[in-house]
């Protein structure tokens, strides 16, 4: 990891700003760093407060405010919410405190690949039990797409099994058959033809998830579509470096960083020393 501490440079030169409760945005993060190789990209998890799906609004709105006005004090040129809680929750608070940075969530995102995605209009959103209950993805779609007919299941599991590395073999299948069934009901019935992978741990498992899913049935993964959104705006707004430079990377935690960096290395597919973590109080 090239790990720059030097991020107050002029407007393009700053750092992309990226904030989850924990290690699952990293997924996010490896979606825009490969797809913009030359953006600085710097990662705040607030690993001290998660789960933020248990948490009140309140809460979790005054959490991510105070996340996001660390990586604003830092000089970053855009935020991108990488937790879902957070998206669903805090989007309207922090677009209004910090215009005219852009502020980008990963489930208006998500749910605008879904609607472009689908044929049929049936979709299907697997996300964690708090961003089910809270029902964001559903209300994003329908905005989008009126017609459409939204199922949504809790995968709680998921999370667990992607933090201890466990993405694929009987174990994980059989889980995911569990979740999937009635979805796969639906599919029979009513031809669903689009997943979205509502929760940033999910992308690990998502060759497990698409199998199980099966033919027909494309999956939507919100760090992927993210990072299209990123490039999208980042041209837009000419804030985009130049795509011979190479990105730093820097990464914040507020909480542990042994784990942090344990946790990220199967996130990101490469080793993460604890060292290359600076912890941050916010």
């Amino acid at each position: 990891m090239n790990i720059s501490r030097s991020l107050n440079r002029g407007h393009a030169e700053r750092p992309i700003g990226i904030f989850d409760s924990g290690v699952g945005g990293l997924t996010v993060f490896k979606a825009l760093r490969a797809r913009l190789p030359g953006e600085h990209l710097l990662y705040l998890g607030d690993t001290a407060r998660l789960p933020y799906g248990t948490k009140s609004a309140e809460s979790v709105t005054r959490y991510a405010l105070q996340a996001a006005s660390h990586l604003a004090e830092r000089g970053v040129k855009m935020l991108v919410i990488a937790c879902n809680t957070a998206s669903a929750i805090a989007m309207p608070a922090l677009v209004r405190e910090f215009a005219p940075l852009p502020v980008i969530g990963v489930v208006e995102a998500g749910a605008e690949a879904a609607v472009r995605t689908s044929k049929s209009g049936h979709i299907a959103v697997l996300a964690t039990e708090s961003t089910v209950r809270g029902g964001a993805y559903a209300r994003a779609i329908a905005a989008r797409r009126p017609d459409a007919r939204v199922f949504s299941q809790a995968c709680s599991l998921f999370v667990a099994l992607a933090e201890e590395g466990w993405t694929r073999g009987p174990l994980v299948e059989a889980v995911a058959r569990e979740y999937l069934h009635p979805l796969l009901e639906e599919k029979k019935r009513d031809g669903l033809d689009c997943l979205v992978l509502g929760c940033t741990h999910f992308p690990l498992l998502q060759e497990t998830i698409a199998h199980v899913a099966g033919s027909g049935v494309i999956l939507v993964d919100s760090g992927e579509t993210v990072a299209l959104v990123v490039e999208e705006l980042l041209v837009e707004q000419k804030l985009i470096r130049s795509r011979d430079a190479k990105g730093d990377a820097h990464f914040l935690a507020t909480d542990g960083a042994e784990r942090f960096a344990r946790v990220g290395s199967l996130f990101l597919g490469e080793r993460l020393a604890a060292q290359d973590v600076e912890l941050a109080d916010l």
